[in-house]
């Protein structure tokens, strides 16, 4: 699956629109690629290793975190990018960035989060990923954050289309702060190449919910086959291999499915870019729709599966004890620092001083948010118990 040309719409680095703070460019290295391992090096990176994808990070050694998440949706989009003549490196790095912003305990710490913050500006682990690589990192004496290319920025705010119409929101305040700044295009779609990378975060967790929801027990295999898309390749892999180990046959199914999803998704984006004419990336962002895309009926297929998924698993009554510890965790942490500031670590207390509510508020979202699902658990028991304590 190797393009041997770039196709006309492809991002260039060489032509990159730059950085917010202008340096010099690297040696070894394109833009693109240098955002890459400004990502690959941060500190939330690291943290994602420990956060929760669907199951607590403790819960098992096999189950998908954040970061193995990160790391199958950027093989994705890499290998995707470039079989469509895009450019690899920044639908790798966009992938890689997505989730940065993501708090522990996944879309449980998430709404617990948004709870929390209601009165205060709202949380919205998009726009956090964003204040992460723009503001929250501190690596480098010249700048707060990472300092990364214009279209990395575009790619990780909008790689699911334009959010022109939510900067109104009281929680993307920050975006529309830095585009007053640095114009970001907020009203056009991103490069394809981001929108490689918001497709290939579909095709993984759609694939690897699947593995992880099997291994745990919270269904069978054999449960999904009347399940469109999975299911006729199941009843294929039982066909061809009527002896094969339960294992395997769950490993083959869903590296069928992968492989099903790009090759509808590299259909959907030719058939698209043909017919919009498309020929350069601007062309891209005008379009009155995504140029990356699955097909009417890979989107259908999708959404029935994505229902057998949300009744069988993200609701199953395993999964909503762990998502209602995990918001009394995050609840009771949140309310505590809001009441008793003093208690943070003293780097956090130092930024609390002088700060009205809302500015309190949002360095205990910070500070929870960038915790990891062992230390969030770790830090509430220290909290709380004193014979926990040291």
């Amino acid at each position: 699956m190797t393009a041997t040309l770039r196709v006309p719409y492809a991002e260039n680095p060489a032509g990159s629109r730059g950085r917010h703070f202008a340096e010099p460019e690297s040696r070894t290295r394109s833009a693109f690629a240098r955002d890459h391992d400004r990502i690959i090096h941060c500190t939330a990176f690291r943290r994602l290793k420990e956060k929760t994808q669907v199951f607590v990070a403790h819960e098992g050694d096999h189950f998908r975190t954040r970061l193995t998440h990160s790391l199958e949706v950027a093989q994705i989009a890499r290998s995707v990018a470039g079989a469509l003549g895009l450019d690899p490196d920044l639908a790798e790095t966009v992938a890689l960035a997505h989730d940065l912003g993501h708090p522990p305990f996944g879309h449980a710490g998430e709404d617990e989060l948004q709870k929390q913050m209601a009165a205060f500006g709202g949380f919205d682990h998009n726009v956090q990923t964003f204040r992460v690589v723009t503001r929250l990192e501190r690596r480098y004496p010249q700048f707060d954050g990472l300092n990364l290319t214009w279209e990395t920025l575009e790619g990780v705010i909008k790689h699911n289309g334009p959010v022109e119409a939510k900067l109104d929101r009281p929680s993307w305040r920050a975006i529309a702060e830095f585009d007053a700044e640095y114009d970001l295009r907020l009203g056009t779609w991103a490069s394809a190449e981001a929108q490689v990378a918001a497709l290939a975060d579909d095709i993984a967790y759609n694939n690897h919910d699947v593995d992880d929801g099997v291994q745990a027990g919270l269904f069978h295999l054999k449960e999904l086959l009347d399940v469109p898309l999975i299911g006729p390749i199941l009843h294929g892999v039982y066909k061809e291999f009527p002896d094969l180990d339960p294992g395997i046959v769950r490993l083959e199914a869903v590296r069928r499915m992968i492989g099903a999803m790009v090759d509808d998704v590299m259909a959907e984006t030719y058939r698209r870019a043909a017919a919009a004419k498309v020929q350069t990336s601007d062309d891209v962002r005008a379009l009155n729709q995504a140029v990356v895309a699955f097909s009417r009926d890979m989107a259908e297929d999708l959404a029935q599966l994505r229902a057998f998924l949300m009744e069988r698993m993200y609701r199953h009554w395993r999964v909503n004890r762990t998502r209602s510890q995990a918001r009394r965790i995050l609840a009771e942490m949140f309310q505590l620092f809001m009441t008793e500031p003093d208690v943070l670590p003293s780097e956090w207390f130092a930024q609390s001083q002088e700060r009205d509510d809302a500015g309190l508020a949002r360095l205990v979202c910070d500070y929870i948010a960038g915790m990891t699902d062992r230390f969030a658990i770790e830090e509430h028991r220290r909290l709380f118990h004193l014979d926990v304590w040291n």
